[in-house]
């Protein structure tokens, strides 16, 4: 049991901060960082949604928000941001199964196989989640990458080369945490599953059979005169 207790709360701590990493990841501004901050005086960062630039001297932040959802955009960024909203959907729903599972939570108390169930399906939906977060996370940081490198190839100098950034690091330690508290949800607590089934159906038949043995007793030691008793009332009762 103590096992049990420990796996559902280290699984809880991942699933918890993997939810929050993917959330703040979608909705940063800083998937692409300019490279070549050396020699520009602000720090421009581009996230799924807008565009900053940082003052270098001052700290002065201003944002342009992208067109509208509906205009034409990149199908990188689309297909990012369609990715990363599935894993923040996926990720809050496995935490709040996972938190409806733990022992600790006063529901369903006398369950304790449903709440073992409702653990494995937390971490399936968690195993679930990583996966469109990695992918929309990688995906971007390889394009961006390919694309910069592309452009040192070809000699090509812009005037800002971007790489990527902390929100695309966000997004990817979230997908591996997801990856890890459904594994430990999953494989780990299948484990205690039969353990606890069995142990309840020893104790629902030794409950059966000490009730049926308690009945005979109760039957063996009932005096002749009461069940006589007992028979005549039934008689004139149903007369």
């Amino acid at each position: 049991a103590g096992m049990r207790f420990f796996l559902q709360y280290v699984g809880c701590f991942f699933a918890f901060f993997s939810t929050g990493f993917l959330i703040a990841s979608t909705w940063t501004d800083c998937w692409m960082v300019n490279a070549d901050d050396s020699l520009e005086v602000s720090t421009k960062c581009r996230g799924l949604w807008w565009e900053c630039v940082t003052n270098v001297f001052d700290g002065i932040q201003t944002c342009d928000e992208y067109d509208s959802i509906f205009a034409e955009h990149p199908v990188k960024l689309v297909l990012t941001r369609a990715m990363m909203i599935t894993a923040d959907i996926l990720a809050g729903f496995g935490f709040l199964f996972l938190v409806l599972g733990l022992d600790c939570v006063k529901f369903l108390p006398d369950e304790p196989l449903i709440k073992l169930r409702i653990c494995m399906v937390s971490g399936v939906t968690l195993l679930i989640a990583g996966v469109p977060g990695i992918t929309g996370s990688v995906w971007y940081a390889v394009d961006v990458y390919v694309e910069r490198s592309s452009l040192v190839f070809h000699n090509v100098f812009l005037g800002i080369q971007y790489k990527f950034g902390w929100s695309c690091w966000l997004g990817m330690a979230g997908s591996l945490g997801c990856f890890l508290s459904g594994a430990l949800l999953t494989c780990c607590m299948y484990l205690f599953r039969e353990t606890s089934s069995g142990r309840l159906h020893s104790a629902y038949s030794f409950r059966k059979g000490y009730s049926s043995a308690g009945t005979i007793v109760t039957n063996v030691h009932l005096p002749s005169s009461q069940t006589a008793t007992a028979k005549m009332y039934a008689v004139d009762t149903r007369v």
